[in-house]
């Protein structure tokens, strides 16, 4: 830093000048760039503001490519906003798995029910996440216990009764 330094001027003074960019001395201003420090790293020049930390994220986003994985992470959030209130206390998404979105209903009448509304219900989500990349929704109703525990077991239907 002193070699850098006009000759008969203080060291503060020659950092306070080439801090704020200003001139100082031709021969200075050689050897700097003999050294290899580039215009376009000097602090307190043009564009050297810091950005947003919602444009870093955003960039940060799009460049690793989670796009389609965060919007369909909204989606199961703000799974209420696309099929109502109602529909919403008795359903939840359950998976996601290439464009196919499974949704859990808590009775088979319900699911019978939001199925006859997919194409609503897919229309809503096409309008409010289009880079999620859903292309079908299906409806189950609830999970029932199955029998076919142990090595001793019956082939067949097991007990008749529609759960739900």
């Amino acid at each position: 830093m002193s070699g850098e330094r006009p000759p008969g001027v203080p060291e503060t003074i020659a950092t306070y000048l080439r801090l704020r960019g200003l001139p100082m001395s031709r021969a200075a201003q050689r050897k700097r760039r003999r050294r290899g420090d580039p215009d376009g790293s000097q602090p307190f020049t043009k564009g050297r503001d810091p950005g947003t930390l919602g444009d870093a994220i955003s960039a940060l986003t799009t460049s690793s490519g989670w796009g389609p994985q965060l919007e369909r992470e909204e989606l199961a959030l703000n799974w209420e906003e696309i099929a109502g209130p109602d529909n919403a206390t008795h359903s939840h998404i359950e998976t996601f798995a290439q464009g196919l979105v499974v949704v859990r209903c808590d009775s088979t009448a319900r699911s019978k029910q939001m199925h006859l509304m997919r194409a609503s219900f897919l229309t809503r989500i096409l309008e409010l996440y289009p880079d999620a990349g859903v292309k079908e929704i299906r409806f189950f109703g609830p999970d029932v216990p199955t029998w076919k525990h142990g090595f001793r077991r019956v082939q067949g239907r097991g007990p008749r009764d529609t759960y739900g």
